[in-house]
């Protein structure tokens, strides 16, 4: 592994998901059934198992914790807006991830409300642990990887962040992309050598 490779695998945390807790379907399918006969409970509830997926994604898109929490809360609207066209094809957290996915695209086209990448970044970066040179260091490859994904085409794009960023294993974004788990890795071994690439390491 190369140190480019290091920055995109150590900033994203790790490999992508295989897997989730066997259940979790279940009680997914009837809390959508009991929020499409009203309860309120159990919209509540599906937030609660939701978020922090569809907020790391968005996060992790943004750079900006504050813009991410205002697209997260968009997202949710839309979702329970949307909600009669869920098919069910894949996992809820699936849906809401490139619901929010789309919503952060949709806010990169309104440039009036954008604020500087670099001045939003550096006043995220975390206050405490390594000191402030090492901090800035780390803060400038995570903004240039960020950069870096959002330069991808679509279909890399949304691959790389739905697996890394939204935590979703390889299996449902397949089930939501409506292709097989071995197109989907073929995705992402693509867009980590475009990555590599922009990043300034030779493809292996």
């Amino acid at each position: 592994m190369g140190p480019r490779t290091a920055i995109v695998t150590n900033w994203w945390g790790g490999a992508p998901r295989a897997a989730r807790h066997v259940g979790d379907d279940g009680e997914e399918e009837r809390l959508l059934a009991a929020l499409a006969s009203g309860d309120r409970a159990a919209a509540e509830r599906l937030v609660e198992r939701t978020y922090r997926e569809v907020y790391g994604l968005l996060r992790r898109l943004c750079g900006d914790p504050d813009l991410a929490a205002d697209l997260t809360q968009e997202t949710y609207r839309k979702a329970w807006d949307a909600l009669a066209g869920f098919d069910g094809r894949s996992r809820f957290s699936t849906w809401l991830c490139r619901i929010g996915y789309n919503t952060f695209l949709n806010h990169l086209r309104r440039p009036r409300r954008l604020v500087p990448l670099e001045e939003k970044h550096e006043a995220t970066v975390a206050d405490p642990a390594p000191g402030a040179d090492e901090r800035a260091g780390r803060s400038a490859e995570g903004e240039r990887l960020r950069r870096a994904v959002l330069a991808l085409p679509d279909d890399l794009r949304f691959t790389v962040t739905a697996l890394y960023w939204g935590e979703l294993p390889v299996r449902e974004v397949a089930r939501h992309e409506g292709v097989t788990t071995v197109a989907i890795r073929k995705r992402l071994k693509r867009a980590l050598q475009a990555l590599a690439l922009a990043l300034g390491e030779e493809p292996r």
